[in-house]
This record gives C-alpha cells, sequence and structure tokens, in this order.
C-alpha cells in the first residue's frame, strides 16, 4: 500500500483555486490513499461565527464533491477537510457547523468524521463535535480519522487503536513547535502507522497572525520517520507500508502494547486536581 500527504499553502478565501491547485500538486501521484491539510479549501484563520457560516458547505458541496471527484479519477482514497455546516433539527436551533474531513473513496463518500477536540478560537466559532473516535476500512487498510489539535490527546490515538486503526490519517493546519515529534510516539505507544498532513505559509487576519509548521511526514509503528516534508513548500510526500504490521502489538517478546496495560490501577476520568 502507498499512503502519501499533499502538503498545500492555501489562500484564504480562494476556495475554488485551493482545491485546484492542491488536486493538481498531488495529480501524478501514484498512491491508494492521499491525506490533504484541515480545511484546505478555504484557509483557516475566520473572523467571526458569521463569517465561517458564509464558507461553510453541506456534504453535497463543492469541497466534497471535489474530494470523490479526484478519488473518482485516481481510483484511490482521499481524506481532506472542509467546515461543514448541517441544519440544526427543529425550529429556531439556527446552524452547526464543524471543523470536518471527509473521506472519499473511488468516487463514494465513505465517512466523515467531525473534529473533536477544538484548538483556541475554533471554540468560539465552530461547532462541538458529539461524535465518536471512527475507523473504517478503506484502500487495503484500517484507518483511523483525526484532526489537528486531536494529536495531543493520547486517549484520541489509543482510542482509535483499540478500534482497530493500522493508519492514523491526521489532517492538520499546525501551528505548535512539538506535534511532529509527538506523532512519533502516537505511533510508537500504539504500534500504528501514521499519515500526518499539514499546511504551509502564514494567515494575517483581523489583527491576528498564525504561521503553519508544515513537515508532513509518514511514521512507522516503529518510530520509523518514512518520509517528511519541509517546512515551507508545497509538496507531496509518499511511502510503501505493509498495513499488517501494525497488527503486531508485541514491543519485545514479552511486552504487548494492549494487554500490558494496568486498567486496574489507572485514573482515566476527571483530574484529581483541577485548580
Amino acid at each position: 500500500m502507498i499512503v502519501a500527504a499533499a502538503q498545500t499553502r492555501p489562500e484564504f478565501g480562494d476556495r475554488e483555486g485551493n482545491l485546484r491547485r492542491a488536486f493538481e500538486l498531488a495529480g501524478d501521484t501514484k498512491a491508494d490513499l492521499i491525506v490533504f491539510p484541515e480545511l484546505f479549501g478555504t484557509g483557516y484563520l475566520f473572523e467571526s461565527r458569521e463569517e465561517l457560516e458564509g464558507f461553510a458547505e453541506r456534504l453535497d458541496g463543492p469541497t466534497a464533491a471535489a474530494l470523490k471527484g479526484f478519488s473518482r479519477e485516481k481510483r484511490c482514497a482521499v481524506y481532506g477537510g472542509f467546515p461543514e455546516l448541517e441544519e440544526a433539527p427543529g425550529r429556531g436551533e439556527g446552524k452547526r457547523v464543524y471543523n470536518t474531513c471527509a473521506l472519499a473513496v473511488e468516487g463514494e463518500l465513505a465517512a466523515v468524521y467531525r473534529k473533536l477536540h477544538l484548538f483556541i478560537d475554533e471554540k468560539s466559532i465552530f461547532d462541538r463535535s458529539q461524535g465518536e473516535p471512527l475507523v473504517l476500512e478503506a484502500a487495503g487498510a484500517r484507518l483511523g480519522m483525526m484532526i489537528c489539535f486531536d494529536w495531543v490527546f493520547p486517549e484520541m490515538a489509543r482510542s482509535l487503536a483499540l478500534l482497530g486503526a493500522q493508519v492514523l490519517c491526521l489532517s492538520a493546519n499546525l501551528v505548535l513547535p512539538f506535534c511532529q515529534q509527538a506523532m512519533i510516539t502516537r505511533s510508537i505507544e500504539n504500534g500504528v502507522f501514521t499519515v500526518l498532513c499539514n499546511r504551509v505559509g502564514a494567515e494575517r487576519r483581523a489583527g491576528k497572525e498564525l504561521c503553519f509548521t508544515g513537515l508532513s511526514e509518514i511514521i512507522g509503528p516503529r518510530g520509523e520517520l518514512l518520509a517528511r516534508a519541509s517546512g515551507e513548500e508545497e509538496e507531496v510526500i509518499a511511502a510503501e507500508i505493509d498495513p499488517a504490521m501494525a497488527d503486531d502489538k508485541w514491543i519485545t517478546p514479552r511486552n504487548h502494547l494492549f494487554e500490558d496495560r494496568r486498567l486496574d490501577l489507572y485514573h482515566l476520568g476527571d483530574p484529581v486536581h483541577s485548580d
């Protein structure tokens, strides 16, 4: 199986141009799975909820349609993000907008994952997902779906691994300096592959500035760095993997990543000290 990450530089608000350039960038890539960044069609730094709603789209909108079309053309699986609009049920409840990634497989919308862990100002403009960690078999592997800030919570990657994920798909707009290194640890502690697709460039809007760190990477289940992009350039990275390697959870001949856990002793609820 060949997996790839297409690291792009979106221009805020230029959805048509961003999607076109992203698919042109990845157009010659021969892969079974291609991951694109979080919100790769719209850009990231929305000034308000009202502005976000103006860019949000339903699951039959332009980004999902473009992902389906590209996956059909390439005969592969494609994972990428957009602001998803959902009409709230009932009268007077308004709209919900989620930070979403769609997985398209050979022309069909196979899965939709809504970001569980919102980062900084996302909490003010996006709605919080009530979904659960999601794993789907596609393109020859069991894929676990993540978006950006999900990376910082070890429970997220562990939940996906316990659900059987062999490959973590992490679509991101990273600005903190340590995620890429942390995902090496997430791969080791769960014995899984990771395809992390970040973006590059900067956005400056409404007195705020975010600089995105690039360094998209493909990681093996023992922490092997199989491919890594630069911190500044648009580019595609790819690696050939054997997903079945992620089914072996023996870290030594006598130590199993899951069976050796001390669930009788872990405290996984509320913090003991919350102040």
